[in-house]
């Protein structure tokens, strides 16, 4: 098994192995890096024709533009959202909103996620190392539970506030200004989530996408402040506490997809659409028989993908490399932000011989459920 860690579009079947160990995402088509050497301005020049790059220098140039395309997505949202919690919550000493409040404090835990997935976007450009062999990509995934906790604590927090306004209540002033900062928490969050989400799609960040949704939820919630807002303005004084609980029942929606989306990430869990995309690239390889033993799997916003594919036993192994290199290069060029893909070549058995005698006991009942639920021939 050879294992062919590299970005989409990394290089061309025949060229070259010696590449780094650890590349980002990120497929390089027509971009242009300078070279030192006279294949390098070849190369330069046939990309003003073909808009294709291969060299390997562009897929790590990529993931760290990537990577630094998401922190500054994640410094700017920061600052942006740390603009609107400051302005509503300005409004909330004023008016004494309870509504306001809930949704500040959610305001203000959106902020605050960013700087975990700051983090993360940092240390995911590390080069893997003997200790971390796959790298630290993984990172991305983990600061999403520092997210989940958030979102629970601002839950917890925006419940006992309204519930204690419910029992305890107290009047709202100068509810104009509250409906005012209402508008301008929406408006913030809103380009929060617009600027995340357009980020993230860019670079294949999933974290990134689900904390711009998660922006554009809490907008929702400032438009229901204005709702408890006018509310209490129709005459109807406990509406703010009740649209504070309603905010609470958001939160905890957002809980519960976020919640579903990380753990997923952590389990290694991936759409079949993109499994089956997988599978029918490697397969329409003429030479491939059939695949088995495929896995894919995301490691922050890159993907990685393992499986074995059967050819005719009476190839040479150099013949064999081809295809397998054929398949790669495919896959590598199809499947958007695909980083690595390693590839298990068997022989075929119609020479009558077992090639996976010597291993066969070691098969664990995973891994025939595995070949069992990944396997096609061509068709």
């Amino acid at each position: 098994m050879t294992e062919h860690p590299h970005s989409p579009g990394a290089h061309e079947q025949g060229e070259s192995h010696d590449h780094d160990d650890h590349h980002g995402a990120g497929h390089a088509h027509g971009h242009d890096h300078p070279h030192d050497h006279p294949e390098g301005r070849l190369r330069r020049l046939a990309e003003l024709f073909i808009g294709h790059s291969h060299d390997p220098g562009d897929s790590i140039d990529d993931a760290l533009t990537n990577d630094r395309r998401g922190i500054r997505a994640l410094k700017v949202s920061l600052v942006l959202l740390a603009i609107t919690a400051v302005a509503q919550l300005a409004v909330v000493v004023v008016s004494g909103s309870v509504a306001l409040l809930a949704d500040t404090i959610h305001n203000v835990s959106d902020a605050l996620t960013a700087i975990p997935l700051w983090i993360a976007f940092a240390i995911g450009s590390r080069a893997a190392t003997r200790r971390y062999t796959f790298g630290y990509r993984r990172a991305e995934d983990l600061a999403g539970l520092f997210v989940l906790l958030m979102i629970a604590g601002s839950a917890i927090l925006a419940a006992y506030e309204s519930i204690s306004r419910l029992i305890d209540p107290e009047p709202i002033t100068n509810i104009p200004i509250v409906i005012a900062a209402g508008l301008i928490g929406f408006a913030g969050n809103e380009l929060v989530a617009l600027y995340r989400i357009g980020v993230g799609r860019s670079i294949g960040s999933a974290a990134l996408v689900a904390d711009g949704y998660h922006a554009r939820t809490d907008g929702l919630t400032s438009l229901a402040v204005v709702a408890g807002a006018l509310g209490v303005a129709a005459g109807y004084p406990l509406a703010d506490p009740l649209v504070g609980l309603l905010i609470t029942a958001v939160i905890l929606v957002v809980l519960k997809q976020a919640t579903g989306q990380m753990l997923g990430r952590l389990m290694d869990a991936v759409e079949p659409e993109l499994v089956e995309q997988v599978e029918t690239i490697a397969t329409s390889v003429p030479e491939v028989q059939s695949v088995d033993r495929l896995r894919v799997r995301w490691l922050g916003h890159t993907l990685e993908a393992s499986m074995a594919i059967t050819v005719d036993c009476d190839m040479t192994v150099s013949e064999g490399h081809r295809v397998s290199e054929e398949v790669r290069h495919r896959l590598l060029h199809e499947v958007r932000r695909l980083d690595t893909a390693v590839i298990h070549v068997n022989p075929c058995g119609h020479s009558g011989l077992d090639a996976h005698e010597l291993t066969r006991h070691h098969d664990s009942l995973a891994g025939h459920a595995s070949s069992e639920v990944a396997h096609r021939g061509p068709a």
